[in-house]
């Protein structure tokens, strides 16, 4: 059977964002205003919350290497993700963001060992479970992504862009 640990979730995740990558280059810079309806966000919005997202798990995992998160924690976390999505105005931010944040996440994503991955993070009451496991939670970052990843390629299609992976599928 195949491990899949720390190095194969590096690599793997470095595929997610180079892929979101490919399409915040593939939308012009005078679409990221566009959003999909009222109320959801606009290309930029999108992107450049991906960009930071990394943060909070960040935050977790590699800078504090928590055992437990409080709701002040997460809040915390999330408000300086914020933060940091809002300073991003410019096409050219979000893109270096993104590539910048993903390579550190990546990189610290291959320190951890097979005994790290399997160490649980509380969660107060009543959040259920009241624990995961730190690889479930970094592979969650992966995930998340992909979902923003599939809006924005939708936005790529209303907008009249063949999303860059149907363009190298159609290629083969």
């Amino acid at each position: 059977m195949n491990a899949y640990g720390a190095r194969q979730m590096a690599e793997s995740f470095r595929t997610v964002r180079k892929n979101t990558v490919q399409v915040a280059q593939d939308i012009p810079d005078d679409k990221y205003a566009f959003r999909a309806v009222e109320g959801a966000m606009t290309v930029a919005g999108m992107l450049a919350h991906l960009a930071t997202s990394t943060h909070w798990v960040t935050q977790v995992h590699f800078v504090e290497k928590k055992g437990e998160v409080s709701y002040e924690d997460f809040g915390r976390y999330m408000a300086e993700g914020k933060a940091a999505a809002e300073a991003l105005t410019t096409k050219a931010d979000i893109i270096a963001a993104l590539e910048s944040h993903g390579r550190d996440f990546a990189s610290a994503l291959e320190t951890m060992t097979d005994a790290q991955l399997a160490e649980h993070v509380k969660f107060p009451a009543p959040i259920q479970p009241p624990s995961k496991s730190r690889f479930e939670m970094l592979l969650s970052v992966k995930e998340h992504e992909m979902h923003h990843r599939g809006q924005l390629m939708l936005m790529e299609r209303i907008l009249g862009i063949v999303p860059h992976l149907t363009r190298a599928r159609q290629n083969r």
